[in-house]
């Protein structure tokens, strides 16, 4: 009764101050639900919102409505950018130098620098109502610092990795933000690994403040990595509980919450990209994992599919070893690409750029496969440009790369 009655005090308050004209009514926005035309939350809504069990504050709801009402204008890179993925303990260790000379010798232009993994850019929350996150007073953070002025004097664009929604450091922060079993545990993927709930609003904050602490420090872009659900659905599906009260679909999550991000990193002064699995430009559907190609494009300036050919399984669109015969993987990969794009810019759509991630590691798990060198990884980079799409990452786990030809 004593909580109900606080509630009803509140109502009746909000009542008097949208009377007064304080409150301003919800924007719509053609993606989103619009607000009641009284200007209102339902009873339910409100209740869920200001329990003191809520971990989503209003003002926190508030906000978050005006950003997904805000249009997104993509701003997408005018020259092709060609990179290479570095661990943050790389990035601050002497090897780094090593990284710069085979950019500066070679058609290289960019590196894709961990933020998250490895270090913390931004300081973890120490419980699920953390009002505001702080840049990490660190020796790493100074050091990431040091970096990115380096690289710009190397004219190298930099591009910050946030591991979005597998984030063991974070679950561990907040477990109430994690992916829950049907019982209440943390629900663990098959490495061993808690996942954040992508359901989970709240749990937003966190990767947003670092893509804005990436801009600050001097970043170019952000890079939102695992932002998805987890892959193999269907068993995960039957084992979790997901925190949904808005009955959204995975892909819905995911595009409100990127749609969020590049709100706030433009404003921030960077330019905001997303991981997809390779499949995604071919599939009709979000595969399961919330990645559907036409709504992560519309919201990001660029995409980046994961086209590793050793991913593949074998005799896919013909090829009996996509190891072994990368060119027929890329540019069936890139065709389906350049088909969805094709339909949303026929219906008057922008879309992101594509910048592929491509193979620079040995699948030495898949039989058969090859040893991936200097050709291997110019075979990939050949087949993209006859595709039509100059830019591309490289991926190694282990920032080991070949030496090829400007």
């Amino acid at each position: 009764m004593r909580e109900l009655s606080r509630i009803w005090m509140i109502l009746a308050l909000l009542s008097i101050l949208m009377l007064s004209g304080c409150m301003s009514h919800g924007a719509e926005s053609k993606r989103e639900t619009k607000m009641p035309t009284s200007g209102a939350l339902s009873l339910d809504k409100f209740k869920s919102l200001t329990s003191g069990n809520s971990k989503f504050p209003l003002s926190s709801y508030n906000a978050s409505n005006k950003e997904d009402a805000e249009k997104v204008i993509l701003r997408k890179p005018s020259e092709p950018i060609r990179g290479i993925y570095v661990t943050s303990h790389v990035a601050r260790s002497r090897r780094i130098d090593e990284l710069i000379s085979l950019v500066d010798k070679t058609e290289l232009n960019a590196m894709v620098v961990d933020i998250n993994s490895g270090m913390v850019l931004t300081t973890l929350p120490k419980s699920a109502k953390a009002g505001s996150y702080a840049i990490a007073n660190t020796r790493a953070v100074k050091q990431m610092s040091e970096l990115i002025k380096k690289l710009k004097q190397h004219h190298i664009y930099t591009i910050a990795r946030v591991v979005t929604f597998k984030n063991p450091e974070l679950a561990r922060a907040v477990p109430s933000w994690t992916i829950k079993r049907k019982d209440g545990r943390t629900w663990m993927d098959h490495g061993g690994s808690p996942w954040i709930d992508p359901y989970r609003q709240e749990a937003w904050e966190y990767p947003m403040k670092l893509a804005e602490h990436a801009a600050k420090i001097g970043f170019d872009e952000i890079q939102f990595d695992y932002v998805r659900f987890p892959e193999n659905e269907k068993k995960v599906d039957r084992e979790v509980a997901y925190a949904n009260p808005n009955k959204w679909s995975k892909s819905d999550a995911i595009r409100k919450f990127l749609h969020r991000a590049a709100v706030r990193s433009h404003k921030a002064g960077a330019r905001i990209s997303a991981d997809v699995f390779g499949l995604v430009g071919s599939s009709d559907n979000d595969m399961g994992i919330g990645q559907n190609w036409r709504s992560i494009a519309s919201e990001v300036d660029v995409i980046s599919p994961m086209i590793y050919p050793s991913h593949y399984s074998g005799g896919i669109w013909g090829v009996e070893h996509p190891d072994l015969t990368p060119s027929p993987i890329i540019a069936h990969a890139l065709k389906d690409i350049t088909n969805k794009n094709k339909q949303m810019q026929a219906k008057g759509i922008d879309s992101a750029k594509v910048r592929p991630w491509y193979q620079s590691f040995t699948a030495s798990w898949v039989h058969p496969h090859q040893t991936y060198g200097s050709a291997q990884v110019r075979e990939q980079i050949s087949a993209s440009r006859k595709a039509g799409y100059p830019s591309y990452l490289l991926w190694n786990s282990a920032n080991h790369y070949p030496q090829f030809e400007r």
